[in-house]
């Protein structure tokens, strides 16, 4: 693990720029990204201990855009031991790192002793991964979504999880304010899209870029493209048809692994991932100033970059 003396101290934390987020815990602004205390714990132990393999797949996502979605995907893809899903969460198949090396449940030991392919997830940026991932013949597979949906998305999750006790709901117009700056966990938002859609245009044959949407509209084609890009091609139809089935909101949702229980980090109810699986929700909240707000900010975010989101 990472030595004391690289672990910050609650001294030089509270030297940092930090928010109060949802009037919870402190995050705090560490190399122009928001976070909360143990996850830079985590990050910075999984830099330090985190040895990458030329077959590695690490799958990286901000919060909200469809993560559960993809490690089912993959974990399918990859018959990783067989159909886990049926008795795990997606989270406890394809763990995130940095939230293992934050709750001390990994260690070098464990990672150098797991068989190959190792599959693996980050909600962390691009310039915070560990050097040996960006350097070596690892593949990354990104995913983002629309950042109406993505802010929609994320405001019923943290109500689920932090606004327990019968606890009036977060004001929504609050967190929009602090989507549209930035100041939230893993945020901002557009800084963590842009570095991985920057890096996937520079190597495509590393770093696998998609987005929520399209998966949505044409699963079989993005499915396909995945398992090439993951050197796992599938026969014919009825092995996609097979992994679409098996990483399905319908079916997750329904199983009884994915209606109890929660997570050992932060302990998460495993139903908090599976609210809506749809696009468009946001229309469901926002006003019209703020869906013009927000999309002024992701004209000037993405101007130039080739990136465009759908509505």
């Amino acid at each position: 693990m990472a030595t004391a003396s690289s672990i910050p101290s609650q001294e030089l934390f509270d030297q940092l720029p930090k928010h109060l987020h949802w009037e919870a815990y402190n995050i705090y602004q560490w190399e122009g990204f928001w976070y909360p205390a143990a996850v830079i714990r985590g990050m910075l132990a999984f830099r330090s201990n985190y040895k990458a393999r030329c077959d590695d797949v690490i799958l990286a996502s901000s919060l909200k855009t469809g993560t559960t979605w993809l490690k089912a995907l993959c974990a399918c893809i990859m018959d990783y031991h067989d159909d886990q899903l049926s008795s795990k969460n997606p989270h406890l198949v394809v763990k995130t790192l940095e939230y293992e090396f934050a709750g001390e449940t990994l260690n070098p030991d464990d990672l150098s002793g797991m068989p190959s392919p190792r599959l693996f997830h980050t909600h962390l940026p691009y310039s915070a991964l560990p050097e040996s991932i960006k350097n070596s013949e690892s593949k990354i597979v990104y995913i983002t979504r629309n950042p109406s949906d993505t802010m929609v998305s994320g405001w019923h999750y943290f109500n689920k999880i932090l606004r327990r006790n019968n606890q009036d709901p977060y004001p929504f117009e609050k967190e929009y304010n602090n989507f549209c700056a930035g100041v939230h966990s893993y945020g901002p938002f557009f800084d963590h899209v842009l570095r991985y859609w920057s890096e996937s245009l520079k190597r495509p044959n590393k770093i696998l870029f998609l987005k929520y949407e399209e998966l949505k509209r044409d699963p079989k084609g993005q499915v396909k493209r995945l398992a090439s890009f993951l050197g796992r091609p599938l026969a014919g139809e009825d092995e996609v048809d097979k992994v679409i089935w098996g990483s399905s909101f319908e079916r997750l949702k329904n199983l009884e692994v994915n209606k109890n229980g929660e997570l050992p980090f932060g302990n998460v109810p495993n139903s908090a991932f599976f609210r809506l699986g749809k696009v468009g929700d946001w229309e469901n909240y926002f006003t019209a100033e703020m869906k013009q707000g927000l999309d002024e900010i992701t004209r000037m975010k993405l101007e130039g970059s080739g990136l465009d989101f759908e509505s």
